[in-house]
C-alpha cells in the first residue's frame, strides 16, 4: 500500500472532512483524504439502519456482482481505469488485486476477503474515524467539507433533503442482482471448466468459469419459462422507472426477442464442451467463482426480478443445475442518481451548496470501479482544498477524466437542462479523438498509451 503524501501541516491542525457512506466510493474517498494527511470521518449507517440490498455491515460490500469486469489495460476502458486508479494509490484496487479469484480476463474478487481488506486498512489508519449511524437530512452546518457517497440506496431522509436543496427531481433506474449457487451442487458430468477462448486473465488458468450447455430445444424451453415466470410486482411509484441497459434482468432481455440472451450472457462462442467436443452448444450459461475457497459461483449476467420460487424452478432446468442449491437468490432494487451536469461543478461540488460534494453511483457513473474512481477524485479534490490548494482534475484524455467530464457536463450535455443524462460505464466512446487519427485495430491501445502518459505527468 502506498504511503501517505507528506504535507507541511500536522494532521491535527486540519479540520476533518466528512464522508457519508462506507461503500466503494466513500471508502476510497476516505483513503485518499487520509493519504494526503488530512483527518476524515467516515459515516456508515449500517448496521444501525440497513438497506434493501446489503447483507451486512462491512465497508465496501459488493452487493451485486463480484467482478470489476475486464482487466485488459490496452483493450478495455474499464481495464485502463483499473490501472489509472492503481497508479493513484487506490485502496479499492489494492484490495481487489489482493483478493482476486479466477475469472478469465475479468478481475473478480472473494467478496468477504475484499471487504475485510478495505475495512482493516481504514480502521488501522489513524487519520480515519469510522462513525456508525445514519446522517438523517442535510449534514450539520459546521461540516464545511462533506462528500456524499451514499450510493443508489441513500436513506430516505437524506435523499429528500438533497432533492429539496437542489430543486431538481432525482432520476432513477432499477438494478438487479444475480443468483449465487454452491459449487458442489453443479453436475460436473454436464458442466465443464473453461474461460471463453481459454483466456487466463488475472490469477486465472484459462479454465476459470463453469459452463452449462443448452441445445436448441432446451434454450427455447428456458426462454418460454422466463417469459411465463412469476416476477416481483413493483410499487406504483416505481412502475415508470427505466432499467439501466447495461444490467437488464434476463426476463427483460427475453422479452426483447428469443435470440437476445443467446447474443448476450448466454452466447456460446469461444467455448467447447469438454464432454462432447464435437457438438456445438446452442447457448451456454457461465458461472464465475464468487469466493476464494471456490465454494460459491454466481450466474454471470443472470440478474433477475423473478420471484424466488420461480427462479429456483426455472434455473434448475439448465443442464448441470438440476440440483443447484442457492446461497443467494437474485433480486432487484431501485437505484437513484442525480442529474449531475445540471447540479455539480467541475470538481463534483453541488452548485447550490458548495460545501457538499457527491461521489459514486448517485452521480451518474455505472459500475463498481467507476463509482470508486469518483470517490478517489472527490477525495483528492476535498483534501487539496483543505490544504489550501486548488483541486486539480485529471487530464480529459484519461478514463477517470472522461467519466468526470460525463457527469459534470464538461464533455457532453453542455447547456440546457441536460434532460438526456443517463448513467455511463467507462468506455472509449467518451475519449477525445486521437490526433492524428489511428487505424481502428490500433485505436484502443493508442487511447490507453496516451491516457497513461498524461496521467503520469499529472501525478508528478
Amino acid at each position: 500500500m502506498n504511503e501517505r503524501t507528506p504535507c507541511n501541516a500536522k494532521p491535527n491542525e486540519h479540520k476533518p472532512i466528512h464522508v457519508i457512506g462506507g461503500g466503494l466510493a466513500g471508502s476510497e474517498a476516505a483513503w485518499q483524504i487520509a493519504r494526503a494527511g488530512v483527518p476524515v470521518i467516515l459515516h456508515e449507517m449500517r448496521p444501525k439502519r440497513m438497506t434493501e440490498a446489503h447483507q451486512g455491515e462491512r465497508l465496501a460490500e459488493l452487493v451485486c456482482s463480484n467482478s470489476f469486469r475486464s482487466d485488459d489495460v490496452m483493450g478495455s476502458a474499464v481495464g485502463l481505469l483499473h490501472e489509472e486508479m492503481r497508479r493513484c494509490g487506490s485502496l479499492i484496487m489494492a484490495a481487489a488485486d489482493a483478493n482476486k479469484v479466477p475469472a478469465g480476463g475479468a478481475l473478480a474478487m472473494d467478496r468477504d476477503g475484499f471487504s475485510d481488506h478495505v475495512g482493516a486498512i481504514l480502521e488501522a489508519e489513524p487519520l480515519v474515524e469510522l462513525a456508525r449511524g445514519e446522517v438523517a437530512g442535510l449534514p450539520a452546518a459546521d461540516w464545511d467539507s462533506v462528500i456524499v457517497a451514499t450510493g443508489p440506496l441513500t436513506s430516505p431522509a437524506l435523499a429528500t433533503a438533497i432533492a429539496d436543496l437542489t430543486g431538481a427531481e432525482h432520476l432513477a433506474f432499477f438494478d438487479a442482482i444475480a443468483p449465487i449457487i454452491y459449487a458442489d451442487s453443479v453436475d460436473m458430468e454436464r458442466a465443464w471448466f473453461q474461460s471463453r477462448y481459454d483466456k487466463p486473465g488475472p490469477g486465472g488458468t484459462g479454465k476459470d468459469y463453469l459452463n452449462c450447455p443448452l441445445d436448441k430445444a432446451q434454450y427455447e424451453a428456458f426462454i418460454a419459462a422466463l417469459l411465463e415466470g412469476e416476477f416481483t410486482e413493483f410499487h406504483e411509484w416505481e412502475r415508470n422507472t427505466p432499467y439501466f441497459e447495461g444490467c437488464l434482468p434476463i426476463e427483460v432481455m427475453a422479452e426483447r426477442g428469443p435470440e437476445t440472451l443467446r447474443y448476450g450472457p448466454m452466447k456460446p462462442v469461444g467455448l467447447t464442451n469438454a464432454h462432447k467436443p464435437d457438438e456445438k452448444a446452442h447457448a451456454v450459461v457461465q458461472l464465475r467463482q464468487d469466493n476464494a475457497q471456490g465454494t460459491l459461483y454466481n450466474l454471470v449476467g443472470f440478474q433477475t426480478k423473478l420471484k424466488h420460487g420461480a427462479q429456483a424452478e426455472i434455473l434448475r432446468t439448465i443442464p448441470g443445475l438440476e440440483n443447484a442449491r442457492f446461497a443467494r437468490m437474485g433480486g432487484i432494487h431501485r437505484n437513484t442518481f442525480l442529474n449531475s451536469p445540471a447540479l455539480l461543478d467541475g470538481t463534483c461540488r453541488l452548485r447550490a451548496q458548495p460545501r457538499l460534494r457527491f461521489a459514486g453511483q448517485m452521480t451518474g457513473v455505472e459500475g463498481y470501479v467507476e463509482s470508486a474512481a469518483m470517490g478517489l477524485l472527490t477525495g483528492r479534490f476535498a483534501a487539496a482544498e483543505r490544504l489550501g490548494r486548488a483541486p486539480d482534475p485529471p487530464p480529459p484524455t484519461t478514463s477517470m477524466g472522461t467519466l468526470l467530464g460525463h457527469i459534470t457536463g464538461t464533455v457532453r450535455h453542455r447547456g440546457g437542462d441536460n434532460l438526456d443524462f443517463q448513467p455511463m460505464n467507462a468506455n472509449f466512446g467518451l475519449f477525445p479523438l486521437l490526433v492524428p487519427p489511428v487505424k481502428k485495430k490500433l485505436r484502443k491501445a493508442a487511447y490507453a498509451d496516451r491516457a497513461l502518459a498524461d496521467l503520469d505527468a499529472w501525478l508528478v
